[in-house]
């Protein structure tokens, strides 16, 4: 009896041990693989930012291998790629209130779901799924796009997501030879 009341001590110092100190030291590690970039934007009377984890190709092939087709994707690597607005915005002809959102994606094929979710979760895959399960919750989805991939004919080392002014302005994600975007407008 004393030795399991032991070893529950141990196993809850060890627990917590990881929490406050392993936990931190794991996210560091993680981000010199899939450095933390931010993409944005300030014209036009809108204010939007992009915060990411840029995963390396590395001689991977990304879609429908590293990242399967069909499946929710956290868009990037460590935390969640949370999209920022300052005011109400209209994306692909829908509008999406002023706000914080974590942003999903299910790529595919030919077009790719692009999701804004209300909660923005502390990691965005469960760990004992080993990367493979989301955390978002379905049901705090703000809005949902489908927009079509355009194949890049060189690849691109690290996702990239950055924002693109022509006579539209667009948020694009790029990695590997795939590409897409979304039309933004206030």
């Amino acid at each position: 009896m004393k030795f399991l009341k032991w070893l529950l001590i141990v196993v809850v110092v060890l627990v917590l041990a990881f929490f406050l100190f392993g936990k931190s030291y794991l996210t560091e590690q993680t981000k010199k693989n899939s450095p933390e970039q931010t993409a944005t934007y300030v014209n036009n009377g809108m204010d939007l930012s992009v915060n990411y984890s840029s995963p390396f190709k590395k001689g991977r092939v990304i879609f429908g291998e590293l990242v399967p087709y069909d499946v929710v994707w956290r868009t990037g690597a460590n935390e969640p790629t949370t999209f920022t607005s300052g005011s109400d915005i209209n994306i692909g002809g829908k509008n999406l209130p002023a706000g914080s959102y974590s942003l999903w994606t299910i790529p595919g094929k030919e077009t790719w779901t692009i999701i804004f979710n209300s909660e923005i979760p502390d990691w965005g895959v469960t760990i004992l799924s080993g990367g493979k399960k989301t955390t978002r919750n379905i049901e705090a989805d703000v809005l949902q796009i489908s927009v079509p991939v355009q194949q890049l004919s060189q690849p691109i080392e690290s996702l990239s997501i950055i924002f693109e002014e022509n006579e539209q302005l667009y948020l694009s994600l790029a990695w590997d030879k795939t590409k897409v975007s979304l039309p933004i407008k206030k």
